[in-house]
């Protein structure tokens, strides 16, 4: 694999950011296929069907005045009809009520497929680390 390979990828999750700092759910709806399949951090356990995650979107629309979104440390594999990527991830911004809050970071994993529009989002996934005994969310880690 060359990093050429890798500059759709990359630009695609960009655009996840572009998309929620600009809070614009149909640039969002287009970096995703119409079947993808989210385990987000909202129950349920998942979210079918891009209008399902656009739902999730919206409610951190609702929730946040502004939104900033960072992800660090993408790796990716891909060939030719299927790619995936993983890193961390932080949501962060202004809240509705003013107070500014600087996220947490979380494990996040996409899967692409490469469609006749180019890649998309197939899938995607967001973890919390769990510290046992007691399963709290380790929600104080950073990369």
């Amino acid at each position: 694999m060359t990093i050429h390979d890798e500059n759709p990828l990359r630009h695609l999750v960009g655009a996840i950011t572009e998309g929620l700092r600009a809070r614009d759910l149909e640039a969002l709806r287009r970096l995703y296929t119409p079947d993808v399949v989210s385990f987000d951090m909202e129950p349920p356990l998942q979210h079918a069907g891009v209008d399902a995650k656009l739902e999730n979107w919206a409610r951190v629309f609702a929730a946040f005045q502004e939104v900033g979104y960072e992800v660090r440390d993408l790796a990716f594999a891909v060939d030719e009809h299927v790619a995936w990527g993983h890193g961390f991830g932080r949501l962060s911004g202004t809240l509705r009520d003013g107070t500014t809050t600087p996220g947490m970071w979380v494990r996040v994993t996409f899967g692409f497929r490469r469609t006749a529009e180019g890649w998309r989002i197939a899938h995607d996934q967001v973890s919390v680390p769990l510290r046992l005994p007691g399963a709290a969310g380790a929600t104080d880690l950073e990369p």
